[in-house]
């Protein structure tokens, strides 16, 4: 706190009038990219293998376009280097380059099947934090529909890959059927739409003309600040929630002075990136399920749930509403689906703050906006994505190293929003298309629960720029994140709660 704001919060009360502080608006748009259909529509039948011929499909054409411009006219020891269609079209000893799935094998991975064979037999192994062989097991392959092959060679030990990510490579096979790689290229950043461009398509319409429409886009150059702030942790317990207090005041103007309530003033958003509450009661295993012969239980049974964490939420939520609009993305610990894309939480669990929701049948997002996770839309004309850190958290298992922003630059550059899934990362069996495929490069690229923050700005080959935030972990550290919508630029607060001994 500065301090003109605790000279002024120590000064006796009067009756002096203060200008009256408005919270400033924004624009928002969200799209519904993640959505998945309801009821009898949404099946979970089908087979997870087509994901990947859907990524394949999607994302080789861009990938190759890339690897041809860069190789098509090279030549490495007089031999020209050639194009094969299929991985198994490549032939021991001629220099060539291919597209293709990478798919990681590695032994520490986990295996569904042996989870299965041993259910009865032993307790579930605690989650790894690396699937890294410390035996150099560890091998990289490259699939299509044809076939696999292994690959070798010195651009893996500089390159990040991962399981799901489209790339070509370029070299040649050895005796041992190895493919010994030269160069790699991946299908990098897509297009990037232009500020406003979405809002603006819909603004020719409405307004009839380019004088309007420029009037428009002059008032809106003026934007906010959006709040950003993922894993809160609500337990529900007393003496739990200081901080969280300091930040809802924070947010509402109420606890510093009229220069930083000015400061305030420019949040035009909350966005809450996951993990609002703590991890609810763990499923019990096949051998602890109740006996069905016992008596029942009618209400809920305070063992296997614990309402508090939920209530506390709502009231948070509710609190900030009358000043804020608020968009909130499920985490791993929420009351959500597990696999991804995390549906919207609904609005039965939240029953003072749904008052802020839109009405069934209208259009448009509500002051509160329960969404997907992942999720995209547009704020103040910007194109954001973001996530709660499943991905990323993924990601970190299969690399050496915590460098969470090279992840994330990473998972643009591949294209592909989850790249993991449905290897090691539940998600729903996508069908028709890969919705994880990043189809437009966005602006800002969130992702919440992260270690610690951390922010930088990457530009792509077509003038692709993208500010990268990890947003870190309120309970732990008390940072929330402040982005600057005319610039980017981006700062974080802190809440700290100093124990006298």
């Amino acid at each position: 706190m500065a301090e003109d704001d605790a000279n002024a919060l120590l000064q006796r009360p009067s009756d002096e009038e203060y200008p009256i502080i408005e919270r400033q608006p924004s624009s928002y748009n969200p799209l519904q990219t993640f959505h998945l259909a309801k009821g009898d529509q949404k099946h979970y039948q089908q087979q997870y293998g087509d994901m990947y011929f859907l990524r394949l499909a999607k994302l080789k054409p861009a990938v190759e376009e890339i690897a041809a411009e860069a190789w098509s006219h090279l030549k490495i020891a007089g031999e020209n280097v050639r194009r094969v269609d299929r991985v198994l079209d490549v032939r021991q000893g001629e220099l060539c380059w291919v597209a293709g799935t990478v798919y990681m094998d590695m032994p520490l991975k986990p295996n569904i099947l042996d989870d299965i064979s041993k259910d009865h037999w032993i307790s579930a192994p605690p989650p790894r934090e690396k699937y890294l062989s410390p035996t150099g097991q560890d091998q990289t392959m490259l699939e299509d529909e044809s076939g696999r092959l292994r690959l070798i060679g010195t651009p893996l030990q500089i390159s990040m890959l991962v399981t799901g990510c489209i790339i070509a490579v370029m070299g040649t096979e050895n005796a041992d059927g190895d493919f010994d790689i030269v160069d790699l290229k991946v299908p990098d950043l897509p297009r990037q739409p232009q500020r406003w461009e979405r809002d603006d398509g819909s603004a020719i319409l409405a307004n009839g003309g380019g004088q309007s429409k420029a009037k428009e886009q002059k008032e809106r150059r003026a934007g906010g600040k959006v709040a950003i702030v993922s894993g809160l942790g609500i337990n529900g317990e007393e003496g739990d929630t200081l901080t969280l207090d300091l930040l809802m005041e924070y947010l509402l103007g109420e606890a510093c002075g009229q220069s930083t309530q000015h400061e305030v003033g420019k949040i035009s958003r909350l966005i809450i990136a996951g993990n609002s509450i703590t991890e609810g009661t763990p499923l019990h295993s096949r051998d602890e399920l109740p006996d069905k012969k016992s008596s029942k239980k009618y209400g809920y049974d305070s063992s296997a749930y614990n309402p508090a964490p939920t209530a506390r939420f709502d009231e948070f939520l509710a609190t900030l509403l009358p000043s804020i609009p608020i968009t909130l993305l499920p985490g791993g610990s929420d009351p959500a689906n597990v696999s991804l894309p995390q549906q919207p939480i609904h609005p039965a669990m939240f029953p003072h703050s749904r008052a802020y929701t839109p009405m069934p049948g209208s259009q448009g997002p509500g002051w509160f906006d329960s969404v997907t996770n992942p999720w995209e839309g547009d704020i103040d004309g910007w194109r954001m994505m973001g996530n709660g850190g499943q991905p990323i958290d993924d990601i970190f298992k299969y690399v050496e190293g915590d460098e969470r922003l090279e992840m994330m630059e990473n998972l643009l550059r591949w294209r592909c929003g989850a790249p993991t899934a449905p290897d090691t990362l539940w998600c729903y069996p996508f069908q028709d298309k890969d919705q994880f495929v990043i189809e437009e490069c966005p602006h800002v690229y969130f992702v919440g629960s992260q270690p610690a923050f951390e922010t930088a700005i990457i530009d792509g080959q077509a003038g692709q720029s993208v500010r990268l935030i990890a947003v870190p972990k309120f309970k732990e550290t008390g940072e929330v994140v402040l982005l600057d919508m005319d610039t980017l630029e981006v700062e974080a607060v802190k809440f700290e709660i100093f124990n006298e001994t």
